[in-house]
Protein backbone atom coordinates (compact mmCIF):
# COMPACT_ATOMS: atom_id res chain seq x y z
CA UNK A 1 0.00 0.00 0.00
CA UNK A 2 1.22 3.53 -0.90
CA UNK A 3 1.75 6.08 1.71
CA UNK A 4 0.50 9.70 0.96
CA UNK A 5 0.64 12.81 3.65
CA UNK A 6 -2.29 15.38 3.43
CA UNK A 7 -0.89 19.13 3.94
CA UNK A 8 -4.09 20.12 4.83
CA UNK A 9 -2.65 23.00 7.00
CA UNK A 10 -5.02 25.76 9.17
CA UNK A 11 -4.06 29.40 9.94
CA UNK A 12 -6.34 31.12 12.59
CA UNK A 13 -4.30 34.52 12.25
CA UNK A 14 -2.83 36.11 8.72
CA UNK A 15 -0.08 37.38 10.69
CA UNK A 16 1.13 33.15 10.82
CA UNK A 17 0.35 33.09 7.08
CA UNK A 18 3.66 32.90 5.73
CA UNK A 19 5.09 31.47 8.80
CA UNK A 20 2.87 28.03 8.59
CA UNK A 21 3.02 27.99 4.63
CA UNK A 22 6.87 27.44 4.67
CA UNK A 23 5.90 24.81 7.37
CA UNK A 24 4.17 22.95 4.93
CA UNK A 25 6.78 22.97 2.17
CA UNK A 26 9.08 21.42 5.30
CA UNK A 27 6.48 18.50 5.88
CA UNK A 28 6.25 17.78 2.49
CA UNK A 29 10.49 17.80 2.00
CA UNK A 30 10.30 15.86 5.60
CA UNK A 31 7.87 13.07 3.59
CA UNK A 32 9.92 12.56 1.10
CA UNK A 33 12.93 12.31 2.97
CA UNK A 34 11.29 9.48 5.52
CA UNK A 35 10.39 7.49 2.29
CA UNK A 36 6.08 8.43 1.46
CA UNK A 37 4.91 8.07 -1.55
CA UNK A 38 3.53 11.02 -2.27
CA UNK A 39 1.91 14.59 -0.90
CA UNK A 40 -1.63 15.61 -1.39
CA UNK A 41 -3.16 18.91 -1.26
CA UNK A 42 -6.51 20.55 -0.08
CA UNK A 43 -8.46 23.80 -1.60
CA UNK A 44 -10.49 26.05 0.40
CA UNK A 45 -10.72 29.82 0.31
CA UNK A 46 -10.86 33.26 2.38
CA UNK A 47 -10.90 31.18 5.95
CA UNK A 48 -7.65 30.47 6.97
CA UNK A 49 -8.42 26.32 6.39
CA UNK A 50 -6.15 25.82 4.10
CA UNK A 51 -3.15 28.53 3.84
CA UNK A 52 -1.76 27.60 0.87
CA UNK A 53 -5.15 28.20 -1.13
CA UNK A 54 -4.11 27.96 -4.54
CA UNK A 55 -3.12 24.31 -4.63
CA UNK A 56 -1.94 24.09 -8.09
CA UNK A 57 0.77 27.09 -7.26
CA UNK A 58 1.99 25.61 -4.45
CA UNK A 59 2.07 22.31 -6.17
CA UNK A 60 4.42 24.05 -8.70
CA UNK A 61 6.64 25.15 -5.32
CA UNK A 62 6.66 21.45 -4.24
CA UNK A 63 8.06 20.60 -7.62
CA UNK A 64 10.75 22.56 -7.23
CA UNK A 65 11.65 21.35 -3.31
CA UNK A 66 11.42 17.95 -4.00
CA UNK A 67 12.92 15.30 -6.39
CA UNK A 68 11.40 11.96 -6.17
CA UNK A 69 7.48 12.51 -4.19
CA UNK A 70 4.16 12.34 -6.10
CA UNK A 71 2.19 16.06 -5.60
CA UNK A 72 -1.33 14.67 -5.73
CA UNK A 73 -4.25 16.92 -5.07
CA UNK A 74 -7.15 15.74 -2.91
CA UNK A 75 -8.79 17.80 -4.59
CA UNK A 76 -9.64 20.78 -6.77
CA UNK A 77 -12.68 22.71 -6.69
CA UNK A 78 -12.76 22.16 -10.17
CA UNK A 79 -15.73 24.22 -10.41
CA UNK A 80 -14.21 27.02 -9.22
CA UNK A 81 -11.47 27.11 -12.30
CA UNK A 82 -11.45 28.41 -15.87
CA UNK A 83 -10.77 24.81 -18.28
CA UNK A 84 -8.03 26.16 -20.33
CA UNK A 85 -5.59 27.85 -17.17
CA UNK A 86 -6.46 24.75 -14.84
CA UNK A 87 -5.37 22.80 -18.41
CA UNK A 88 -2.20 25.06 -18.62
CA UNK A 89 -1.91 25.08 -14.98
CA UNK A 90 -1.85 21.24 -14.78
CA UNK A 91 0.46 21.01 -18.03
CA UNK A 92 3.30 22.92 -16.59
CA UNK A 93 2.97 21.31 -13.27
CA UNK A 94 3.36 18.05 -14.82
CA UNK A 95 6.70 19.40 -16.60
CA UNK A 96 7.70 21.03 -13.45
CA UNK A 97 8.18 17.43 -11.44
CA UNK A 98 8.63 15.59 -14.51
CA UNK A 99 5.70 13.71 -14.39
CA UNK A 100 5.05 13.25 -10.70
CA UNK A 101 1.46 15.04 -10.49
CA UNK A 102 -1.82 13.15 -9.13
CA UNK A 103 -5.11 14.83 -10.10
CA UNK A 104 -7.56 14.59 -7.71
CA UNK A 105 -10.71 16.53 -9.18
CA UNK A 106 -13.98 17.40 -7.43
CA UNK A 107 -16.73 19.74 -8.33
CA UNK A 108 -16.36 21.77 -4.82
CA UNK A 109 -18.05 22.28 -1.52
CA UNK A 110 -21.15 22.47 -0.83
CA UNK A 111 -20.72 23.21 2.63
CA UNK A 112 -18.13 26.59 2.08
CA UNK A 113 -21.04 28.35 -0.07
CA UNK A 114 -18.54 31.79 0.31
CA UNK A 115 -16.08 29.72 -1.61
CA UNK A 116 -18.46 30.34 -4.65
CA UNK A 117 -19.94 33.73 -4.17
CA UNK A 118 -15.81 34.93 -3.63
CA UNK A 119 -15.76 33.45 -7.28
CA UNK A 120 -18.84 34.67 -8.33
CA UNK A 121 -20.23 31.17 -9.60
CA UNK A 122 -24.08 29.86 -8.80
CA UNK A 123 -23.71 26.83 -6.20
CA UNK A 124 -26.10 24.60 -8.30
CA UNK A 125 -23.82 25.08 -11.27
CA UNK A 126 -21.40 22.85 -9.77
CA UNK A 127 -21.54 19.46 -11.01
CA UNK A 128 -22.44 20.97 -14.34
CA UNK A 129 -19.17 23.15 -14.84
CA UNK A 130 -17.10 20.06 -13.08
CA UNK A 131 -18.31 17.70 -16.30
CA UNK A 132 -17.91 20.21 -18.82
CA UNK A 133 -14.51 21.11 -17.56
CA UNK A 134 -13.10 17.40 -16.97
CA UNK A 135 -14.02 16.93 -20.92
CA UNK A 136 -12.04 20.19 -21.92
CA UNK A 137 -9.17 19.09 -20.48
CA UNK A 138 -9.07 15.89 -21.98
CA UNK A 139 -8.85 17.43 -24.90
CA UNK A 140 -6.73 19.84 -24.66
CA UNK A 141 -4.77 17.19 -23.01
CA UNK A 142 -4.83 14.71 -26.25
CA UNK A 143 -5.87 17.31 -29.30
CA UNK A 144 -4.09 19.95 -31.31
CA UNK A 145 -6.69 22.32 -32.55
CA UNK A 146 -9.41 22.61 -30.05
CA UNK A 147 -12.63 23.64 -30.97
CA UNK A 148 -15.27 23.60 -27.87
CA UNK A 149 -18.58 24.83 -28.02
CA UNK A 150 -20.32 24.02 -24.23
CA UNK A 151 -23.01 25.12 -21.78
CA UNK A 152 -20.45 27.34 -19.80
CA UNK A 153 -17.33 27.97 -22.43
CA UNK A 154 -16.90 28.74 -25.79
CA UNK A 155 -13.85 29.04 -27.52
CA UNK A 156 -11.08 28.26 -30.20
CA UNK A 157 -7.06 27.52 -29.73
CA UNK A 158 -4.88 26.31 -31.73
CA UNK A 159 -3.02 24.33 -29.40
CA UNK A 160 -2.42 24.05 -25.24
CA UNK A 161 1.52 24.49 -24.53
CA UNK A 162 3.08 22.92 -22.71
CA UNK A 163 1.98 19.30 -23.69
CA UNK A 164 1.74 17.02 -20.23
CA UNK A 165 5.06 15.52 -19.41
CA UNK A 166 3.21 12.16 -18.78
CA UNK A 167 1.17 10.69 -21.62
CA UNK A 168 -0.89 11.19 -22.62
CA UNK A 169 -1.84 13.20 -19.20
CA UNK A 170 -1.67 12.47 -15.34
CA UNK A 171 -3.42 9.99 -13.92
CA UNK A 172 -7.17 12.02 -13.18
CA UNK A 173 -8.70 10.27 -10.04
CA UNK A 174 -12.20 11.77 -8.76
CA UNK A 175 -13.27 12.00 -5.69
CA UNK A 176 -16.23 10.38 -3.74
CA UNK A 177 -18.08 10.19 -0.76
CA UNK A 178 -21.40 8.36 -1.01
CA UNK A 179 -21.55 4.84 -2.72
CA UNK A 180 -23.48 6.42 -5.62
CA UNK A 181 -20.60 8.52 -6.87
CA UNK A 182 -18.50 5.13 -6.20
CA UNK A 183 -20.27 3.02 -8.24
CA UNK A 184 -20.78 5.66 -10.72
CA UNK A 185 -17.12 5.53 -11.14
CA UNK A 186 -16.25 1.88 -10.99
CA UNK A 187 -18.47 1.76 -13.87
CA UNK A 188 -16.29 3.24 -16.06
CA UNK A 189 -13.36 1.34 -14.57
CA UNK A 190 -11.49 5.29 -13.42
CA UNK A 191 -9.62 5.10 -9.66
CA UNK A 192 -10.97 7.55 -7.18
CA UNK A 193 -10.14 8.99 -4.15
CA UNK A 194 -13.07 8.02 -1.36
CA UNK A 195 -13.49 10.27 1.76
CA UNK A 196 -12.17 9.05 5.22
CA UNK A 197 -13.20 6.05 6.33
CA UNK A 198 -12.22 2.95 8.94
CA UNK A 199 -10.73 -0.20 7.61
CA UNK A 200 -14.31 -1.34 7.78
CA UNK A 201 -15.55 0.87 5.99
CA UNK A 202 -12.81 1.04 3.10
CA UNK A 203 -14.00 -2.65 3.11
CA UNK A 204 -17.52 -1.92 2.13
CA UNK A 205 -16.28 0.78 -0.44
CA UNK A 206 -14.37 -1.84 -2.54
CA UNK A 207 -16.85 -4.40 -2.53
CA UNK A 208 -19.44 -1.53 -3.89
CA UNK A 209 -16.45 -0.45 -6.43
CA UNK A 210 -15.89 -4.33 -7.55
CA UNK A 211 -19.47 -4.82 -7.26
CA UNK A 212 -20.20 -2.34 -9.75
CA UNK A 213 -17.30 -2.81 -12.04
CA UNK A 214 -18.37 -6.56 -12.54
CA UNK A 215 -21.97 -5.32 -13.43
CA UNK A 216 -20.11 -3.09 -16.24
CA UNK A 217 -18.31 -5.79 -17.17
CA UNK A 218 -15.00 -5.01 -16.64
CA UNK A 219 -12.18 -7.36 -16.07
CA UNK A 220 -10.76 -9.00 -12.69
CA UNK A 221 -7.29 -7.59 -14.22
CA UNK A 222 -8.37 -4.33 -14.89
CA UNK A 223 -10.62 -3.62 -11.45
CA UNK A 224 -7.17 -4.60 -10.01
CA UNK A 225 -5.16 -2.40 -11.82
CA UNK A 226 -8.09 0.60 -10.95
CA UNK A 227 -8.23 -0.62 -7.23
CA UNK A 228 -4.25 -0.31 -7.14
CA UNK A 229 -5.10 3.69 -7.92
CA UNK A 230 -7.56 4.10 -5.43
CA UNK A 231 -6.63 6.19 -2.24
CA UNK A 232 -8.73 6.88 0.97
CA UNK A 233 -8.06 9.31 3.34
CA UNK A 234 -6.94 9.21 7.40
CA UNK A 235 -6.74 11.33 10.21
CA UNK A 236 -4.37 10.53 12.87
CA UNK A 237 -3.34 11.99 16.23
CA UNK A 238 -0.06 10.00 16.45
CA UNK A 239 2.08 10.07 19.83
CA UNK A 240 4.82 8.05 21.12
CA UNK A 241 2.23 6.85 23.99
CA UNK A 242 -1.82 6.69 24.22
CA UNK A 243 -1.50 8.81 26.87
CA UNK A 244 0.17 11.89 25.54
CA UNK A 245 -2.24 11.54 22.11
CA UNK A 246 -5.01 12.03 23.98
CA UNK A 247 -3.93 14.71 26.40
CA UNK A 248 -1.60 16.67 24.17
CA UNK A 249 -2.73 16.09 20.68
CA UNK A 250 -6.52 15.21 20.24
CA UNK A 251 -7.36 18.86 21.76
CA UNK A 252 -6.18 19.92 18.40
CA UNK A 253 -8.39 17.89 16.27
CA UNK A 254 -11.18 19.11 18.33
CA UNK A 255 -10.15 23.08 18.14
CA UNK A 256 -10.22 22.57 14.39
CA UNK A 257 -13.70 21.01 14.42
CA UNK A 258 -14.81 23.75 16.85
CA UNK A 259 -12.81 26.68 14.90
CA UNK A 260 -14.89 25.34 11.55
CA UNK A 261 -17.95 24.96 13.36
CA UNK A 262 -17.60 28.86 14.61
CA UNK A 263 -17.20 29.76 10.86
CA UNK A 264 -20.26 28.22 9.02
CA UNK A 265 -23.14 26.99 10.95
CA UNK A 266 -24.04 24.72 8.02
CA UNK A 267 -20.67 22.45 9.56
CA UNK A 268 -22.48 21.90 12.72
CA UNK A 269 -24.45 18.82 11.42
CA UNK A 270 -20.82 17.26 9.90
CA UNK A 271 -19.35 17.77 13.26
CA UNK A 272 -21.80 16.14 15.46
CA UNK A 273 -21.94 13.54 13.08
CA UNK A 274 -18.05 13.30 13.25
CA UNK A 275 -18.38 13.63 17.36
CA UNK A 276 -20.83 10.86 17.46
CA UNK A 277 -18.06 8.11 15.61
CA UNK A 278 -15.21 9.05 16.99
CA UNK A 279 -12.94 6.57 15.39
CA UNK A 280 -14.26 7.65 11.83
CA UNK A 281 -13.04 11.15 12.43
CA UNK A 282 -10.04 10.35 13.87
CA UNK A 283 -7.41 7.72 15.15
CA UNK A 284 -5.88 8.63 17.83
CA UNK A 285 -3.09 7.30 20.11
CA UNK A 286 0.55 5.40 19.84
CA UNK A 287 1.61 3.40 17.22
CA UNK A 288 0.42 -0.19 18.14
CA UNK A 289 -3.22 1.19 19.15
CA UNK A 290 -3.90 1.98 15.78
CA UNK A 291 -1.80 -0.63 13.89
CA UNK A 292 -4.91 -3.01 13.12
CA UNK A 293 -6.64 -0.41 11.56
CA UNK A 294 -4.00 0.23 9.33
CA UNK A 295 -3.12 -3.35 8.80
CA UNK A 296 -6.83 -3.90 7.84
CA UNK A 297 -6.51 -1.25 5.87
CA UNK A 298 -3.59 -2.71 3.48
CA UNK A 299 -5.81 -6.15 3.19
CA UNK A 300 -8.74 -4.20 1.21
CA UNK A 301 -6.78 -4.37 -2.00
CA UNK A 302 -6.67 -0.15 -1.60
CA UNK A 303 -3.89 1.09 -3.87
CA UNK A 304 -3.06 4.06 -1.00
CA UNK A 305 -3.51 5.56 1.97
CA UNK A 306 -3.89 9.47 2.57
CA UNK A 307 -2.63 10.24 6.00
CA UNK A 308 -3.22 13.75 7.81
CA UNK A 309 -0.99 14.08 10.45
CA UNK A 310 -1.32 17.98 11.31
CA UNK A 311 -4.63 19.72 12.66
CA UNK A 312 -5.95 22.80 13.77
CA UNK A 313 -3.52 24.86 15.62
CA UNK A 314 -0.86 21.48 15.95
CA UNK A 315 2.85 22.96 16.32
CA UNK A 316 4.60 21.35 13.23
CA UNK A 317 7.10 19.59 15.82
CA UNK A 318 4.12 17.66 17.18
CA UNK A 319 2.86 16.65 13.16
CA UNK A 320 6.76 15.93 11.75
CA UNK A 321 7.54 13.58 15.34
CA UNK A 322 4.14 11.57 14.22
CA UNK A 323 5.04 11.51 10.35
CA UNK A 324 8.46 10.25 11.57
CA UNK A 325 6.52 7.99 14.31
CA UNK A 326 4.20 6.55 11.51
CA UNK A 327 7.10 5.83 8.90
CA UNK A 328 9.10 3.68 11.52
CA UNK A 329 6.91 2.04 13.05
CA UNK A 330 3.39 1.52 11.23
CA UNK A 331 4.75 2.20 7.62
CA UNK A 332 6.67 -1.38 7.66
CA UNK A 333 3.65 -3.22 8.24
CA UNK A 334 1.46 -2.03 5.84
CA UNK A 335 3.98 -1.46 2.75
Amino acid sequence: MRLGVFLFHESRDPTADAEIIHEAIAEAKLAEDEGMDAVFLAEHHFDGNCVYVDPPAFAAALAMATTRIKIGFAVLQTSLYHPLRMAEQISLIDNLSKGRLIVGLGRGSLVNTHEYSGYEIDPASAQERFEEIEKILLQCWTQEKVVHAGKYWNFEIPMLRPRPYTKPYPPILRSVASEASLAAQARQGRPVIMAAATARGAARNIEVYRAAAQDAGISADKIDQALSECWVARTVVLAPTDAEAHDIGLPYFKMMQTYRAAQSSAFEERTAKANAKPNLAVLCGSPDSMMDDFTSLAKTGIGGVIVRFRTGPMPAEFSARALELFMKDIAPQIR
